[in-house]
C-alpha cells in the first residue's frame, strides 16, 4: 500500500497555562506498530485525542490516509479505531450483545456484521465468553472486549491508549498478543504505555515523550546507539580461553573481549550479528562452551538519558 497511514507534523495544544503538547511530529505506515513512551502526564492522551479527531489542535496537522483530521471530519474518522483509557462498553450486555449494538453504529450490514462479531471475538480471546455479562467479567476481559468494540469497522489506524493498566498477568499477555496479530494483519497500530517491556515488546519504532515533547524517535537498535549503550555476551566456558580472545577482539562488530574466571565477555554493537560467528571461533580453538548468556541495554537507559528521570518518577 503507498503512503503513509498517519502523520502527524507540530500539533500543539494548552489548556491555560500548561502546554500539555508541544509540537509533536510522526508518522506511521500501514503494518506498524508504533510506540509513544512515556509517563502519565507527559501528553500521550492529549496527543491522540487530536489524532482520533475528538479534540482540534492549536497549531499543526494530523493527516490519515492522505486526508486532514478534523473533529468534523468523516472519511479519516471511518478509518480509526479508537480504544480509550476509559471502557466504553455496556455493563448490562453481553460481549456478542456490545459488539452488535456499536457494529450497528457503523451501520455494518447483519450478515456482515454477525460474522465479523465472530472474528473479533477469536482475536481478542473472548469465544468462550461471548454470551456472558460485560459486569461479570474481570477488568481485563473488559479491557479485551473494549479493543474488540475498536477492531470491528476494520480500521486501518488502531489507537490504543494505556490498554494494559490495571489488568491481571492473563489478560494482559491475551492484550499484548492481540495487539502482535494485528500488526501482522497490517493493521497501523498506535500504541501509547509508560510500560517499558510493552513498548519493546510490540513497537517497530518507539518516540519517548515527556512533557508534551517528543525526546527521542527510533527503532530499539536506534534509541540505544544514540546512547552509546552495547549488548553484553557473556560465554561460560571450560579450558583455557586466551587463543580464543585474540581472535574475538579482531572480530568485525567486537568492541572489547575480556577473558574473566571460566568466561569468556564480550562487548558488541549486535549480539544477533555477532554470536554464531564468536561461538564457531571458541569451538576452532578447543574451548568448550558451557552457557551463553546475552544482554541487550533496554529502553530504560535510553529514557534516563534524554529525559533526566527514570520513567516511574
Amino acid at each position: 500500500m503507498a503512503g503513509k497511514v498517519l502523520e502527524v507534523s507540530g500539533i500543539r495544544k494548552r489548556f491555560d497555562d500548561i502546554q500539555a503538547v508541544a509540537g509533536v511530529s510522526f508518522s506511521i505506515d500501514h503494518g506498524e506498530t508504533y510506540g509513544l513512551l512515556g509517563p502519565n502526564g507527559a501528553g500521550k492522551t492529549t496527543a491522540i485525542s487530536m489524532i482520533a479527531g475528538l479534540r482540534r489542535p492549536d497549531a499543526g496537522e494530523i493527516i490519515v490516509l492522505g486526508q486532514p483530521m478534523t473533529p468534523t471530519s468523516r472519511e479519516p474518522k471511518a478509518a480509526v479505531g479508537l480504544v480509550p483509557q476509559d471502557l466504553a462498553i455496556y455493563p448490562d450486555l453481553t460481549a456478542r450483545e456490545n459488539l452488535r449494538f456499536f457494529g450497528r453504529l457503523y451501520s455494518m450490514e447483519r450478515v456482515e456484521l454477525n460474522r465479523r462479531v465472530d472474528e473479533v471475538l477469536e482475536v481478542i480471546g473472548l469465544t468462550d465468553r461471548a454470551d456472558d455479562r460485560a459486569d461479570e467479567f474481570s477488568g481485563g476481559m473488559k479491557r479485551r472486549l473494549n479493543i474488540g468494540v475498536g477492531l470491528l469497522h476494520r480500521p486501518q489506524l488502531l489507537i490504543l491508549d494505556e490498554p494494559t493498566v490495571g489488568v491481571d498477568p492473563q489478560s494482559r499477555n491475551a492484550i499484548l498478543e492481540s495487539v502482535e496479530y494485528l500488526s501482522g494483519e497490517g493493521h497501523a497500530v498506535l500504541y501509547t504505555t509508560h510500560y517499558m517491556e510493552e513498548a519493546e515488546r510490540l513497537c517497530d519504532r518507539v518516540a519517548i515523550i515527556d512533557q508534551g515533547e517528543i525526546k527521542a524517535e527510533g527503532t530499539r537498535r536506534e534509541l540505544v546507539r544514540r546512547v552509546g549503550e552495547n549488548d553484553r555476551v557473556r560465554i561460560q566456558t571450560t579450558g583455557s580461553s586466551a587463543r580464543a580472545i585474540s581472535r574475538l577482539e579482531d572480530l568485525p562488530g567486537v568492541v572489547n573481549a575480556l577473558s574473566g574466571d571460566g568466561s569468556i565477555e564480550l562487548i558488541v554493537e549486535d549480539a544477533s550479528a555477532v554470536l554464531a560467528e564468536a561461538l564457531g571461533i571458541v569451538a576452532e580453538v578447543g574451548t568448550s562452551v558451557a552457557a551463553v548468556t546475552v544482554d541487550e541495554p533496554d529502553l530504560e537507559a535510553v529514557f534516563l538519558h534524554v529525559t533526566g528521570k527514570a520513567l516511574r518518577d
